[in-house]
């Protein structure tokens, strides 16, 4: 019967089956500690899980607006004026999505055409560049490397052409858990100044830094908030990563681009949750103890592989830490984490799997969003290597 399949032209010949996919059915398959994909394993609060049955107990079930629910959009644009001294207005600078990644789907969408090049920079997000690609668009890819993965500003400025359309920016970033600074800010603006180059702004850990460090958002830099697209994510915020819910602000001409694709891709997003984090987000209590809270798990998860060979640059956010192995092994990373995996007991993400060409720099993402009886564990696993 197979003479009679309908044959197809694949849009995305590069693309598999994502890292975390593999990661997560491999630790599932050896009974391992999962630190490869990005989620917590512990409760989300119990106020909030009771605020979304309590509006779906009061019959908020039915489609909310394509843009989202009023009162949560006039939350999100509260929390971001008292955050950052910017108002972005509610009806038509804000949008309520199925999560971060559907976010950037739409931005992506609404700006970049064929011919379109887009800069980004590596590692890198796995959804940023088959996106572009959809789109007709061609990948422009800067490298960071180990240990700090700083942007060197005059490599961006000589990728800079007549054709460059976007620039997608992460902090703090995934999977290397470095962040941007107010001179990076300051550097990038003054080299989109006088242009037409759009910004896309990966911001979904924004609660999520440590070490003091001050979350420096583009909404905070004048000439780069009227140009990006701002995308944050309440499932990364609030535990909740299954409840694929996140949002996006833009000046009004770039939202009403953006919401053109989003109303065709998934329309509107799960009502009575959108009526809850309104609620929720009244109390800043509710996310401002992120950074205390997970910067604890980081160094509880260093000191457990204290005596280990394994050497690292303390994450500066997110819940991700990478590991450098040269001490332990000369495998590609790829390699090396299937083998922990099945021998060790400890699922993590090759870094190589971020970047366009598998650039192989000995690294390992693992998460520590994870209970301190799970973290302890692996360290100990991961100490006998």
């Amino acid at each position: 019967m197979e003479e009679n399949l309908v044959k197809t032209n694949t849009k995305l010949p590069n693309v598999g089956t994502t890292i975390f996919t593999v990661m997560s059915a491999l630790a599932n398959e050896y009974n391992a500690i999962n630190l490869s994909q990005g989620f917590p394993n512990f409760p989300v609060s119990e106020k909030l899980i009771s605020l979304v049955n309590k509006y779906m107990l009061k019959g908020y079930n039915q489609y909310a607006p394509m843009s989202g629910v009023k009162e949560l959009r006039e939350a999100i644009s509260e929390k971001t004026q008292n955050l950052y001294n910017v108002f972005y207005h509610p009806d038509d600078e804000i949008t309520v999505t199925s999560g971060g990644t559907e976010a950037i789907f739409c931005a992506i969408s609404a700006i970049v055409k064929t011919g379109d090049e887009v800069i980004i920079f590596e590692p890198a997000y796995d959804c940023y560049l088959p996106v572009v690609e959809l789109n007709g668009g061609t990948p422009v890819c800067i490298q960071l490397r180990y240990p700090d993965y700083k942007i060197n500003w005059l490599d961006v400025k000589n990728k800079i052409t007549d054709k460059t359309k976007l620039i997608i920016i992460n902090s703090p970033h995934n999977p290397t858990g470095a962040v941007l600074s107010e001179n990076d800010l300051l550097q990038l603006s003054k080299l989109v100044e006088n242009t037409n180059i759009v910004i896309i702004s990966d911001e979904v850990y924004e609660h999520i830094i440590f070490d003091n460090l001050k979350h420096c958002s583009l909404i905070t830099n004048e000439n780069l908030q009227k140009r990006s697209f701002i995308i944050s994510s309440f499932g990364k915020t609030f535990h909740a990563t299954g409840w694929k819910t996140g949002y996006c602000v833009a000046p009004k001409q770039l939202t009403k681009e953006f919401r053109k694709i989003h109303q065709f891709v998934t329309f509107s997003t799960f009502t009575p949750l959108q009526y809850a984090l309104a609620e929720f987000l009244k109390s800043p209590d509710n996310y401002n103890y992120l950074p205390i809270f997970y910067e604890k798990k980081r160094n509880l998860f260093l000191d457990s592989i204290k005596n280990s060979r394994f050497t690292f640059v303390p994450s500066k956010g997110t819940y991700f830490q990478n590991l450098c192995y040269k001490n332990i092994s000369n495998e590609r990373d790829s390699e090396l984490a299937k083998k922990l995996t099945k021998e060790i007991g400890v699922a993590s993400v090759p870094v190589s799997a971020f970047y366009y060409n598998n650039l192989d720099e000995k690294v390992l993402r693992f998460c520590f969003a994870k209970d301190d009886e799970t973290l302890i564990k692996a360290g100990e696993k991961l100490s006998l290597l």
